[in-house]
């Protein structure tokens, strides 16, 4: 990728649709969409001013093909930082394609995936996490991830590690004045408040870094199981929860038998919820198939819910399921299906399980008091979308679990006495952690990976 080369791309989903949209960004954007479009006026696209648009004609190899409306943002004014220039044209599938080419054929390379973002990156014009907001926002499923990027996407998480990265170099800064300049009457920091300023870091940084349970529910969602033996209710309770049909539902036990996959919003938080096949030993080759596979899924679940027929009094079946989620390191929720019929179910069989919640899946009572025991176990209430600085994903949440662990090693290096360039070298850890962040020192590998997750026009 060379960012010197004016580029060109489609930003608009391929299809037949009323618009379409084409951007052209570089030193030459202005220079190239002259040679593709004509405007109505009479000027020439160089002579008109910035954010206006224009209406004129479209042309390739010389030939009017279509027309629309050019708008140019002269640099440094413009997503990018470069002079671009977007054309509205009519979206169909060839007269898009068309435009495309005309402007390739005008001195254009073809754009790069996310290289549009990525300049603007270069630019200075948003962050790393800006960046990784915005390919949130467009990936966004639900309301709580469209507040959660828009605030990543506003600078809420870049404003708060700017703040931790320039209160950590004021540190650094100043004790590192006082060691290479011991004759200068500098204002030295003494050892006591090195120790309660790397303390008060300290506890800054893991107070975000905590918010990442919440940000990852919201952005990333929760891997969820609904798990139990057969018919007892577990398709219902998913269908429930997604808000749709999405399983079939019938009295015949082992109706399931595959997992099926939904994203389902709880309030806040996002679930990615799987129903599984009915855990009880089976001699049908296809349904043994869908048991392993539950059990499989139950591996990286970090929510479980575990249906139990609350009209029936637990049998080994329950006892067995109970025994398996014994061993498992997640939030387990114990869910007594069927509560419109009379309770026959000794809930002493369910130890070890979060909450024990009783309701009818089929005919959805209960189910608000289930969600809301969901979202109070993933979700701070205490946090507002849209507003407060929020981790949203693993890269951001390691660079920080990184810095904390730097500002402890350097706290505990001035508490034990340890010479201040040791206890520097701890401090300048947690800066390269806090810059990698959000793009100050971060590796093009990173950066790399992060932008080749966007589409081509973004």
């Amino acid at each position: 990728m060379n960012i010197q080369d004016t580029i060109a791309a489609i930003s608009t989903p391929p299809g037949k649709s009323g618009v379409a949209l084409l951007r052209v960004s570089g030193a030459e954007a202005v220079a190239v969409a002259e040679r593709a479009f004509a405007p109505k006026n009479g000027k020439t696209l160089s002579d008109l001013p910035s954010n206006r648009a224009t209406y004129g004609d479209i042309l390739s190899r010389g030939q009017r093909i279509d027309d629309g409306i050019a708008v140019i943002y002269r640099a440094p004014h413009s997503f990018t930082g470069e002079d671009t220039v977007e054309i509205t044209c009519h979206g169909g599938v060839l007269v898009t394609r068309e435009v495309l080419s005309a402007l390739l054929a005008a001195g254009a390379r073809p754009a790069e995936a996310g290289e549009f973002t990525r300049r603007a990156f270069v630019a200075g014009k948003l962050g790393l996490s800006a960046a990784e907001a915005l390919g949130d926002l467009l990936e966004a499923k639900t309301h709580a991830a469209l507040l959660l990027s828009r605030s990543g996407l506003d600078g809420k998480l870049e404003s708060a590690t700017r703040g931790l990265y320039e209160d950590v170099l004021a540190l650094l800064s100043a004790l590192y004045a006082a060691i290479d300049y011991p004759e200068e009457d500098l204002a030295s920091v003494s050892r006591e408040e090195a120790i309660e300023r790397s303390q008060g870091l300290l506890e800054r940084v893991q107070r975000l870094a905590d918010t990442y349970k919440s940000g990852h529910a919201v952005s990333e969602g929760i891997p969820t199981v609904i798990c139990g033996k057969p018919n007892v209710g577990k398709s219902s309770l998913f269908n429930a929860l997604v808000g749709k049909q999405a399983a079939i539902v019938t009295d015949i036990a082992g109706t399931t038998r595959d997992v099926l996959e939904q994203t389902a919003a709880v309030g806040a938080v996002t679930l990615r919820l799987l129903d599984t096949a009915g855990l009880h030993e089976s001699e049908d080759t296809v349904e043994r198939i869908g048991i392993e596979r539950a059990r499989e899924a139950l591996e990286s679940a970090e929510l479980v819910l575990a249906v139990f027929d609350g009209s029936a009094a637990p049998d080994g079946e329950d006892r067995e399921l109970c025994e398996l989620l014994a061993e498992k390191n997640c939030v387990k929720f114990a869910i007594l299906n069927k509560c419109d019929k009379a309770s026959a179910f000794d809930e002493s069989t369910l130890d070890g399980f979060e909450a024990v919640l009783r309701l009818s899946a089929k005919e959805e009572i209960g189910l608000d008091a289930l969600k809301g025991a969901i979202e109070s176990a993933f979700f701070d209430g205490s946090l507002t979308l849209g507003e407060d600085a929020i981790v949203a994903n693993a890269r951001q949440h390691a660079a920080l679990v990184r810095a904390a662990a730097a500002l402890e090693s350097a706290t505990r290096a001035f508490r034990g006495g340890l010479a201040e360039d040791i206890c520097c070298s701890c401090l300048e850890e947690a800066l390269a952690a806090l810059g990698g962040l959000d793009g100050r020192e971060t590796s093009e590998e990173i950066v790399g990976e992060i932008f080749s997750k966007f589409c081509v026009g973004k």
